[in-house]
């Protein structure tokens, strides 16, 4: 599988990788049923000014917390590809192991510490 870390640790953290990405997928379909403007009767309703601005606002809270939660199924989800294809826990930009206790913390890592920072920056 990958040189740098047993293939005990690689299969945890796959195993781990999609509990996460199941937890994830779960809370972004029930964020979309919090959202306001999922109710059909919300186009037509003819709701007080306060009441639409409060439906807007959820509307967007919601839309930005699915957004967040869409970029980290992104991430998990390539470092599954990673996984299946032995490059799990290699930095993407200097190509030296990432630590495992990063990977421990955050398995969807692609990036090493000092890449990380450096991207961050």
């Amino acid at each position: 599988m990958n040189a740098t870390f047993s293939s005990d640790f690689v299969k945890l953290q796959k195993q781990k990788l999609e509990e996460i990405l199941r937890d994830l997928l779960e809370k972004i379909k029930l964020l979309k049923q919090e959202d306001p403007f999922s109710d059909p009767d919300h186009a037509s309703d003819n709701a007080a000014v306060d009441t639409d601005v409060r439906e807007q606002l959820g509307h967007e809270t919601v839309e930005a917390q699915i957004k967040d939660l869409n970029y980290r199924v992104s991430e998990i989800k390539a470092a599954l590809i990673r996984i299946n294809k032995g490059k799990y826990g290699i930095c993407l930009k200097c190509a030296k192991p990432i630590s495992k206790t990063r990977l421990e913390l955050i398995p969807e890592s692609a990036y090493c510490i000092n890449c990380e920072k450096k991207i961050r920056v």
